[in-house]
This record gives C-alpha cells, structure tokens and sequence, in this order.
C-alpha cells in the first residue's frame, strides 16, 4: 500500500492566529491520500476541536522536547501514530 503524501507545517515560530489559519487551508485542500503534519509550540485545542467537529481522522502527541506533533487525514483507517515521528 502506497503511503500517503504529508502536507508538512512547522508552526512553531508563528505568532497567532496565522497557524490556524494555515492549518485550515491546508485542512480543506486534504484528499484522501495525504495528510497534515503539523508541529506546534503548544497543543492547538481550537484546531483539535475543529478536526473533530469536521469528521477528520486524528493524532496528537507531545514529545520530549514539549513539542506537538498533530497529525490530520479525512482517511479514517489510516494509522497515524505510525506516520507520527515522536
């Protein structure tokens, strides 16, 4: 089975509220063979609530370094904590 592509967005040195508003366009532009990764300073709550509200399949983690990794498909059945690099 082919991967899916990663639409990849480091916002950690954005002042808000432009990593939301990236991570939206970047959310409406998702097909089902490739997906969001989006590392941030903080866990994004409003983006986390939105994905939800939408249907978005979901994974967030903070690594040890106190750095989220968010990771968003409209593909339910893909795994993401395997594609997640925490």
């Amino acid at each position: 089975m082919k991967h899916p592509e990663k639409i990849f967005l480091d916002a950690r040195e954005l002042e808000h509220p432009i990593p939301l508003e990236r991570a939206m366009q970047a959310l409406r532009s998702l097909h089902m063979d490739n997906y969001l990764y989006m590392i941030h300073r903080k866990n994004p709550i409003p983006l986390i609530d939105l994905a939800k509200e939408q249907g978005f399949n979901l994974h967030q983690q903070e690594d040890n370094n106190g750095t989220w990794h968010i990771l968003i498909s409209r593909d339910r059945t893909l795994d993401l904590t395997e594609l997640c690099d925490v």
